[in-house]
């Protein structure tokens, strides 16, 4: 697990605290959050590897949080519930879970699902680099959607928020895409979601983009309507 960034949503602290220190024994960078709103919120500014959803949880549940999940990232999702019957694991699985695991649960079992769920991945992505296309002096998204790769040759991680607005940007360039869709990308309740956010999340991509690359991500605002990928950058 050396290296891994994962995420652990549950609501009982003294579970999360046992599994957190197990994951950090096992050299892992490890988070606990307590709930699915909460996980939405780290991810518009940071991202992870692997998300463990406790099934049960406050407020919205863990397989709906895993249909969402599955629509804006390639993150791994494991499921952890008291919920084991056959009709609950297919439920989960047919949400989008690369692996559902019933409590009770021992800590050695579900860190090696992670172990091996995390070695899964990074063949997956060294795949993708390797056949990822050459591209030039433009801009591009590659590893899946998780990298941004300058004309310089320079490249930087994204979070899931910022993956989902630059996939929506990128898969229409020179075309401006409206505030409404780029904000239904980013949430599953788009009517709760403040327009603000969208603005800040901009400013500190620009932000982070320059700081990375040395150079000025093309995206132009346009007021009133939305954003602009720009095709060249001269």
């Amino acid at each position: 697990m050396q290296g891994a960034r994962v995420w652990v949503v549950e609501d009982d602290l003294e579970w999360r605290t046992l599994v957190i220190d197990e994951l950090v024994q096992h050299g892992a960078t490890a988070r606990g959050i307590g709930s699915v709103e909460t996980l939405y919120r780290e991810l518009a500014v940071d991202s992870c590897d692997i998300v463990v959803l406790d099934v049960i949880l406050p407020g919205e549940d863990g397989l709906s949080a895993t249909s969402h999940l599955r629509r804006i990232g390639d993150m791994g999702i494991v499921l952890v519930t008291a919920r084991g019957s056959a009709a609950d694991m297919a439920q989960g699985l047919s949400a989008g879970a690369d692996c559902y695991l019933a409590k009770p649960l021992e800590l050695p079992v579900l860190v090696a699902a992670l172990h091996s769920l995390y070695r899964r991945m990074a063949a997956r992505l060294a795949a993708a680099r390797r056949d990822a296309p050459d591209a030039g002096n433009a801009w591009s998204l590659r590893a899946g959607g998780w990298e941004l790769w300058s004309p310089n040759g320079h490249s930087m991680a994204l979070s899931t928020a910022e993956r989902a607005l630059l996939r929506e940007l990128f898969s229409m360039p020179g075309t401006p895409v409206g505030r409404e869709r780029l904000i239904a990308a980013l949430t599953p309740t788009p009517w709760d979601f403040d327009p603000h956010r969208l603005e800040v999340l901009v400013h500190r991509l620009r932000s982070r983009v320059r700081s990375a690359t040395h150079l000025a991500l093309p995206i132009r605002a346009l007021r009133g309507m939305g954003y602009l990928l720009v095709p060249e950058q001269a």
